[in-house]
């Protein structure tokens, strides 16, 4: 299957994630919140780890492999902490397109760090995201 087709699923989930937090954290501290979606994110996560038999590849993984994966897994966990925080304190129609920034902040970090190139379409596509965001969220 093509990676868009993944990628959609991911948005359509990421999606479901925000309403379902907002209503799942009322009335709950958000770090608790926070690391009870990360215990069922670890073991669904597991779960098809096992089930698609892929557990055999853990000994092939490679030292930096390791470490990047460890660092993305802090940056994840931070990410979530603080957006079930926001997510909590605010509204989730301002709360998540202030999220979605990540989009624009990750085609930057891509560029800068990875080297990848940057067209006219990903600046127009990032200028439209970030203008949309900020409509979103300063006017009412």
């Amino acid at each position: 299957m093509s990676w868009v087709f993944y990628a959609v699923l991911s948005a359509v989930f990421a999606a479901l994630t925000s309403i379902l937090a907002k209503v799942g954290i009322e009335n709950v501290n958000s770090n608790l919140a926070t690391a009870i979606r990360t215990v069922v994110v670890l073991v669904v996560a597991w779960g098809i780890v096992f089930l698609t038999g892929k557990q055999t590849g853990i000994s092939d993984i490679g030292t930096k492999s390791w470490i990047f994966l460890g660092l993305s897994g802090i940056a994840t966990g931070l990410s979530w902490l603080c957006y079930y925080k926001a997510l909590q304190i605010g509204d989730a129609s301002k709360v998540v397109p202030v999220d979605k920034l990540s989009v624009v902040i990750a085609v930057v970090l891509a560029v800068v760090f990875l080297g990848e190139k940057l067209d006219w379409k990903t600046v127009v596509g990032g200028s439209l995201i970030t203008a949309g965001t900020l409509v979103m969220v300063l006017f009412k």
